[in-house]
């Protein structure tokens, strides 16, 4: 944006601060003087937040329960997460690898994530803030087979089977020692070893009795539900029993918590292994969405092949009400099958399309940045994960934290997402290569480019007339569109970018002022400082006067509001 501009908004926002001034004085007056004192009610603010509350759950990976409860105060609460997913809280062996957190010694809550009281505090502060704390339960296997000392809690173990804070014994695990081998054999995979990983047996009753303590405790301190790792390795009759045996413990409905379940599905292996298998425990985890994001995105997003029209609709893909998904997790980031923060703009903008689509229940990955995949987070010890420290220069430096949740398009889709809710995909058209656009019934509607070329188009939606924000491109506003009465809008959507609108984000009512955040990658905040309104010149003065024009009307109401009140009370008085 040129200075000259830039000069005019900033001497236009200080001329409207002191018109908002005055006209808050003589309202406030007005007020004093004409209504009885009452008390106070919670804002307008607070009350739309808790009706657009969401499903939205936000991958906290290696996030320390500190940091996490800040977040839900300062980000996910006031942006509408539905939950956080926090890594493993349960004592590990230790280490600075991330998947030391994927190794259990015992079931304290003490990790290198926090104590039991900062579990629970975080717990709180995200319940106070609307926010449910999903849990990741580590229950198939305990440590490696290779390993025995102490865990970060000071709980002793060895490989032979031995964890007496549990306290479990040899005769807890499965027979076979031995590391799977054949995934066309179910016996295998849920019998033997994952890499060595020492395999409960959760056909045992005391080992599920064990398992069902641990995750009724978390019940018991709050925790919205789980998300169950490797559950393809767990008996499907086993999950089965175990869920039972915790609602009866707890006294709790099945849909009173959620109960989310890792399970990769290929059809090349055992059919007792499959996603269906486990429908009826849960929701279950559904990596062909992850797959087919990288594929379209990669490629061409309207292939009749790979296309993201074909997303959800193959009858062998986990049904939408109990599908979770992703466009990456720390597992896929790690492999060659998903879209990461490296992909750039195709990131970001399979992030945006997952949020805005009406496939499964969505969910936003928040890692760090790194070189190597062992690598642990941010100056992470072997017994400690140090409080989440935001980037503010946009360099995506390895050793850093990503803080997704805080980037401007992913905020900006989250409110899209809960705008939307409980709508139709309609008004799907392609308009060029590697261009789409499609809406949500009336209440939103997303445009993407996925080519290398801006393109100006109009495009045609069940939006009522009226100009909207583009909350993809920036946090405040200071990009819209204006949608015609016929529902049609014109506009240029640049390469690698999008248009993101809904019923929710209006110039008359957005509050945001940041164009960006200090967390957005670079290349982000470099589009979003582009000149003018999706590619073409701003106008600064039409929306200015409109907005002088309502604080002038303001304040002349309240000047005539206060004057008949002192009239009246002149009168009373006389």
């Amino acid at each position: 944006m040129t200075r000259q501009i830039m000069k005019r908004r900033n001497g236009q926002q200080s001329i409207l601060q002191r018109a908002l001034a005055t006209a808050a004085t003589l309202a406030l007056t007005a007020a004093m003087l004409c209504t009885p004192a009452s008390p106070l009610t919670p804002s307008a603010h607070a009350e739309i937040s808790s009706v657009n509350r969401g499903d939205v759950i936000v991958i906290a990976f290696q996030t320390n329960w500190r940091s996490v409860a800040r977040e839900c105060t300062e980000t996910y609460g006031p942006e509408g997460v539905g939950y956080v997913q926090v890594s493993p809280p349960q004592e590990t062996i230790t280490g600075t690898q991330w998947w030391t957190s994927y190794q259990p010694v015992s079931y304290k809550l003490d990790s290198k994530l926090g104590t039991e009281a900062e579990f629970t505090n975080m717990i709180a502060t995200c319940k106070a803030a609307g926010v449910g704390v999903i849990a990741d339960a580590v229950i198939n296997h305990m440590a490696g087979a290779d390993r025995s000392g102490t865990g970060v809690a000071g709980s002793k173990f060895d490989g032979e089977g031995n964890f007496p804070a549990v306290p479990y014994t040899p005769s807890d695990f499965h027979d076979c020692t031995e590391n799977i081998i054949n995934y066309s054999n179910a016996d295998n995979v849920q019998n033997c070893r994952l890499s060595g990983l020492q395999d409960l047996d959760t056909g045992n009753a005391n080992v599920r009795s064990k398992i069902v303590d641990y995750m009724a405790k978390l019940l018991d301190l709050g925790v919205a539900g789980f998300r169950v790792d490797a559950v393809k390795h767990i008996a499907a009759a086993d999950v089965a029993a175990l869920k039972s045996e915790l609602l009866a413990k707890t006294g709790l409905d099945e849909n009173d918590f959620l109960f989310e379940q890792e399970v990769i599905g290929s059809t090349s292996e055992a059919k007792e292994i499959q996603p269906v298998n486990y429908l009826g425990t849960g929701k279950v985890s559904e990596f062909n969405v992850n797959a087919r994001l990288k594929q379209a995105f990669n490629g061409d997003i309207n292939s009749a092949t790979f296309g993201l029209s074909g997303i959800g609709t193959s009858s062998s893909w986990v049904p939408s009400n109990k599908a979770a998904v992703w466009v990456t997790n720390w597992d896929t980031e790690r492999g060659d099958n998903a879209l990461t923060y490296k992909d750039g703009s195709r990131y970001l903008l399979a992030n945006a399309f997952l949020l805005a689509y009406n496939y499964g229940q969505p969910h936003v990955y928040a890692g760090y940045y790194f070189n190597n995949n062992d690598a642990g987070a941010p100056s992470a010890s072997t017994t400690q994960v140090p409080d989440m420290k935001c980037p503010t220069d946009g360099s995506q430096t390895s050793g850093t934290w990503q803080c997704t949740q805080r980037w401007t398009a992913i905020r900006g889709m989250i409110g899209f997402h809960n705008a939307v809710a409980h709508t139709k995909v309609t008004d799907w058209k392609e308009y060029g290569d590697n261009v789409v656009g499609f809406g949500r019934a009336d209440k939103g509607y997303l445009a993407i480019n996925n080519s290398e070329s801006p393109l100006e188009a109009t495009f045609t939606t069940s939006l009522p007339a009226g100009t909207y924000c583009n909350v993809y491109a920036v946090g405040d506003c200071s990009k819209t569109v204006t949608v015609h009465r016929d529902g049609t809008f014109t506009a240029t959507v640049g390469a690698g970018s999008a248009i993101a609108i809904h019923v929710g984000a209006q110039p008359a009512t957005w509050t945001s002022t940041s164009l960006t955040d200090p967390t957005d990658p670079s290349w982000f905040v470099q589009q979003a400082k582009a000149d003018g309104v999706d590619g073409k010149a701003p106008s600064l003065i039409s929306a200015t006067a409109v907005v002088a024009a309502v604080v002038v009307g303001i304040a002349c109401i309240g000047v005539i509001v206060v004057v008949v009140c002192w009239r009246v009370r002149r009168k009373a008085r006389s």
